[in-house]
C-alpha cells in the first residue's frame, strides 16, 4: 500500500508589510506604444531566509531548499525577458494583460489580474488577461511549472501596474493643467482636486510618449483594496455557462475529427495494418495516418490515426482497424517488477549506532495518471512553408521549437497558440499530442483536430513514476539523532528543460540514451530544491536513484515531493508512537520554523485535535513546506471497513506569505486534497505486461464528490511579512500524510503500500483497442 504525503508547514505572525519605493535600478525596462500604453518590468529576488528555531539535535546539513528552492531558479531564469511582457491600457479603458502562461484551472490568470488592478486603481472586472503565443524570445519566461507563476510576477506586476498609472497620471496632469500630487484615481478615472475628470482611455495616447516618472512606488499594503480580497475566477462564468472554449471546443476552419488507436504495451510499435483499404471505405473516412518515428527532443507517440467528417465515424473506423503491433520497451513489466527492480536500487543505509532504537519503513507507489477532465488535444494546421498549432502547453517555446525542428521550418514560420485547458497537473509539459497532429496534418495535407480516447489518455499519456521509498529514524536517549530516506524511482523524463530548446537539448541528448547526464541533472536539481523535512532530526539525508525503465514520465503536482513528504509524516507518527508520546505535541517540538507550527496548532486547535473517536474512526495530522509556503492538515477518517476507508472532514491550514486572493487559496487548497484522496486511498495503475489495465474514471478512481469530505475548514493565514510562495502543489503533501496517519490509527495497521483501498473490480478493455462506440 502506499503512502500518503504530508504538507507545507508554517504560518507566522500575521502583521503587514509597508511598501517599499521602486526605484529605477529595479525597472528594467519600458516599452511603448500607441494608442495604448505598454509597460513591462523585471525585479530582482528576495530568497527566503528560514527563521532558526532551538532544538537540541538540529537538521544537519540544512535543508537545501531553506535557502533555495526550484521557484527561485524559475523566478531568476524569468527575470531577464520580464522586460517583453506587456500591460497594456488602451483607448477604451480596460487593462489587458498578456500572460505567458497555462492556465488550466489553477487561478494564475485571476490573481495576475488582481495585482494589474489593484495598482492601476481599475476594477478587477475592467482588466482582461489573454494566454500568450509562444513567445521563442520570452526564452525561460514561458513554463508553467513548479508553482511558481505568482511568484514569478508578484515582484513584476506590481511595478509594471505602478508604472502604467504613473504615466497615466502625468499625461492628466498635462491635460489638465494640474500637479500630479493634487490628483486621485478612483475605478480608471482621474479625478483633480476641482472636480474635473478624464477616464484612462482618453489619456493612453500621450501617456504612451511620456517618460517613466521618477520614484515609482508600488502600494503599501494598507491601501490595498483588490488584494487580499476574495475574488472569483476571471472566467468563472464563462466555464459554468459553456461559453469557456477549452482546446476540444475549438473550432478551427477545416480542422477535422481525428482519433488514435495506441499499441498494446507502452511504446509499443505498429508492425502492420491489415485491413486498410476496407477501413477507408467507411463512413466519413478521409485519411490514415500511420504516425512515424522521429521528434527532435522526445519521440513522437506510436500509433494509427483516422480523420474523418466526425469524432464519432474516426472512432468506430479506429477501432475497426485490424493491426498488428509489435512489443514495446516495457514487454512483461507489471507493478511487482517494477517495484522489485527499484527496491534492489535502493542505496544502502549506514548502520545504526550501537544501542540505538530504529523505527523503519518501506513504501511502494505505482504509476499515477494525471487524469484531466479534457483529454489530450492538439488541432495542427501545416502547409507548404508553415504549420500553425492550437493546444494546451506548459511549455509552448520547445514545442514550437521542436515542431519547426521535426517540419524543417524555420521558427519563424511555426506558431503556436496556447489554449486555456481542462486540468493538467504537469501533464502539458510535454506536448505529446500536438506531435501527433502535426504529423497527420502534414501526412492528409489537411487541418487535424486529434482527441485522444479516455482509454489512452489513461493508459498511453504520460505517468508519474513509480517509487520505492525506505526510511529509517534513529532514536538515542529519546531524540531523533538521524533521519534517512532513499528513493528510487522510474525515472522522470525532464526534457522539457526550462522550456526551451538550449535546456531542453541538453537534457535529450544523446537520444540513444535512456537518461542521459543532462536528464539525471534535471531531476536531482528537481528533488534537492522541492524536496524539504520541516523537522529538527539530526543527521538528515535523502538520496533519490532514478531507474532507467522506458516509461512516459512526466511531472505530477509534487512529483517526487508528495511521496517522500508523505512518508516521512508516516513515520513521524510511528516515532511518536515508539517514544510514548502525542503526535500533535511531538510535532511541535520537532519542527524547525514558526510558521510550520503556527499552522500546525492552527488545525489543531480547529480540528479539536485528540478528540474521542468511535471504533473503526480516527484523526490524523501532518505538516509540510513547499515553495516557500506552509501548510498543515487535520483529518477525520471512517475506517471501520479498512480497504473501503473515505475522509469524512478535513481542517486545512495554508500560509503563503501575503494570500493575495484567498478564494483561489481556498481553491487550491480543496484541489489537493482531493488529489490527496485520489493517491492516498483510490487511485493507481496496475501494470500488467507493460500496459497500465485502467481505461476510465470509473476503475481509475479520481476522487468524486461522493469520495470528498462533507465537512471542511480551510484557515488561510493572513500576511506575515513574508515573500509571497508558491500554492499549486502545496497542498497535496500534508493531507496525504494526515489520511494515512488516520487510516493507521483507525485500523492499527502501517500504511506501506499505496492505494490503501481495495481497487474497484472490472473488465480491462483489450490491449491496443478503445471501447466500441455507443450511439444514443
Amino acid at each position: 500500500m502506499r503512502d500518503p504525503q504530508p504538507t507545507p508547514a508554517g504560518a507566522g505572525t500575521p502583521d503587514e508589510t509597508g511598501a517599499a519605493p521602486v526605484s529605477r535600478r529595479s525597472l528594467l525596462a519600458y516599452a511603448v506604444s500607441a494608442p495604448v500604453l505598454t509597460v513591462a518590468a523585471g525585479f530582482g529576488t528576495n530568497l527566503a531566509v528560514p527563521s532558526t528555531a532551538e532544538a537540541a539535535l538540529p537538521l544537519t546539513p540544512p535543508d537545501t531548499v531553506d535557502f533555495y528552492d526550484i521557484g527561485d531558479s524559475l523566478v531568476q531564469t524569468a527575470l531577464p525577458t520580464m522586460p517583453l511582457v506587456k500591460l497594456q491600457v488602451g483607448t477604451d479603458g480596460r487593462a489587458l494583460l498578456d500572460l505567458p502562461r497555462l492556465e488550466s484551472g489553477q487561478g494564475i490568470a485571476t490573481a495576475c489580474a488582481m495585482m494589474a488592478a489593484e495598482e492601476l486603481d481599475l476594477p478587477l472586472d475592467r482588466v482582461d488577461v489573454t494566454l500568450a503565443d509562444a513567445r521563442p524570445e520570452l526564452v525561460f519566461n514561458q513554463i508553467s511549472g513548479g508553482s511558481a507563476a505568482v511568484r514569478c510576477f508578484h515582484a513584476a506586476l506590481p511595478l509594471m501596474a505602478a508604472a502604467a498609472r504613473a504615466r497615466l497620471l502625468a499625461a492628466a496632469s498635462i491635460q489638465l493643467g494640474v500637479p500630479v500630487s493634487t490628483l486621485r484615481v478612483e475605478a480608471g478615472v482621474v479625478i483633480a482636486a476641482d472636480g474635473r475628470q478624464v477616464a484612462y482611455g482618453a489619456l493612453t495616447a500621450l501617456a504612451a510618449t511620456l517618460a517613466l516618472p521618477v520614484g515609482v512606488q508600488t502600494k503599501d499594503p494598507s491601501q490595498y483594496k483588490v488584494i487580499g480580497t476574495p475574488a472569483p475566477r476571471l472566467d468563472a462564468r464563462d466555464i459554468v455557462t459553456g461559453r469557456k472554449k477549452f482546446a476540444m471546443d475549438l473550432d478551427v476552419p477545416g480542422a477535422k475529427p481525428t482519433m488514435l488507436r495506441m499499441p498494446s504495451q507502452i511504446r509499443g510499435r505498429v508492425v502492420s495494418v491489415n485491413n486498410l483499404q476496407t477501413v477507408r471505405g467507411m463512413p466519413g473516412v478521409i485519411d490514415i495516418v500511420v504516425i512515424p518515428a522521429g521528434g527532435s527532443i522526445v519521440p513522437n507517440p506510436p500509433g494509427v490515426a483516422v480523420m474523418a467528417e466526425t469524432f464519432g465515424q474516426a472512432w468506430a473506423a479506429a477501432n475497426a482497424l485490424d493491426i498488428t503491433w509489435g512489443d514495446g520497451p516495457m514487454k512483461g513489466q507489471s507493478d511487482a517488477t517494477i517495484q522489485a527492480t527499484l527496491k534492489k536500487s535502493i542505496v544502502p543505509m549506514a548502520l545504526p549506532p550501537l544501542g540505538a532504537i530504529t523505527v523503519e519503513g518501506e513504501f511502494e507507489f505505482r504509476a499515477a495518471a494525471h487524469a484531466p477532465l479534457e483529454v489530450e488535444t492538439a488541432i495542427a494546421d501545416v502547409r507548404p512553408g508553415s504549420c500553425e498549432i492550437w493546444a494546451g502547453m506548459q511549455t509552448p517555446i520547445i514545442a514550437l521549437q521542436s515542431i519547426a525542428l521535426d517540419l524543417g521550418l524555420p521558427q519563424s514560420a511555426v506558431k503556436a497558440h496556447v489554449i486555456t485547458t481542462g486540468g493538467s497537473f504537469g501533464r502539458r509539459l510535454f506536448w505529446d499530442p500536438v506531435q501527433v497532429a502535426v504529423q497527420v496534418s502534414k501526412a492528409t495535407g489537411r487541418p487535424c483536430k486529434l482527441m485522444y480516447h479516455r482509454t489512452d489518455d489513461l493508459r498511453q499519456t504520460r505517468v508519474r513514476p513509480p517509487q520505492f521509498h525506505k526510511i529509517r529514524a534513529t532514536l538515542l536517549l529519546g531524540q531523533v539523532t538521524a533521519f534517512e530516506q532513499r528513493v528510487a524511482a522510474v525515472r522522470l523524463d525532464a526534457r522539457h528543460g526550462f522550456g526551451e530548446i538550449g535546456t531542453a537539448a541538453a537534457g535529450a541528448l544523446p537520444t540513444v540514451v535512456q537518461q542521459t547526464v543532462g536528464n539525471l541533472g534535471y531531476e536531482e536539481f528537481f528533488f534537492k530544491t522541492m524536496v524539504a523535512s520541516p523537522y529538527n532530526f539530526g543527521v538528515g539525508t535523502k538520496v533519490l536513484t532514478p531507474v532507467p525503465l522506458d516509461m512516459p514520465t512526466v511531472s505530477f503536482r509534487s512529483v517526487h515531493i508528495q511521496p517522500a513528504r508523505s512518508t516521512e509524516e508516516i513515520i513521524v507518527d510511528e516515532i511518536a508512537r515508539r517514544l510514548g508520546r502525542d503526535p500533535l505535541a511531538f510535532r511541535l517540538a520537532s519542527l524547525r520554523l514558526p510558521r510550520a507550527r503556527a499552522v500546525l496548532q492552527a488545525v489543531a486547535n480547529a480540528g479539536q485535535w485528540g478528540k474521542a473517536m468511535p471504533a473503526g474512526f480516527a484523526q490524523g495530522i501532518a505538516v509540510h513546506q513547499e515553495s516557500r509556503s506552509f501548510t498543515a492538515c487535520l483529518v477525520e477518517i471512517d475506517a471501520r471497513d479498512p480497504r473501503n476507508a473515505k475522509v469524512t472532514r478535513a481542517t486545512v491550514a495554508i500560509d503563503v506569505g501575503k494570500p493575495l486572493n484567498p478564494s483561489g487559496i481556498r481553491a487550491q487548497v480543496e484541489g489537493g486534497l482531493a488529489d490527496a484522496i485520489t493517491l492516498v486511498l483510490n487511485a493507481g495503475l496496475t501494470i500488467q505486461d507493460g500496459l497500465p489495465l485502467e481505461s476510465s474514471y470509473t476503475n481509475y478512481r479520481v476522487t468524486k464528490m461522493r469520495d470528498f469530505p462533507k465537512a471542511l475548514q480551510i484557515i488561510v493565514m493572513p500576511a506575515n511579512g513574508e515573500p509571497i510562495g508558491g500554492m499549486g502543489e502545496v497542498g497535496l503533501s500534508a493531507a496525504s500524510g494526515a489520511i494515512a496517519n488516520a487510516w493507521a490509527r483507525a485500523t492499527g495497521l502501517k500504511p506501506r503500500k499505496f492505494p490503501l483501498n481495495a481497487p474497484p473490480v472490472f473488465t480491462p478493455v483489450p490491449p491496443g483497442r478503445l471501447p466500441d462506440p455507443v450511439f444514443v
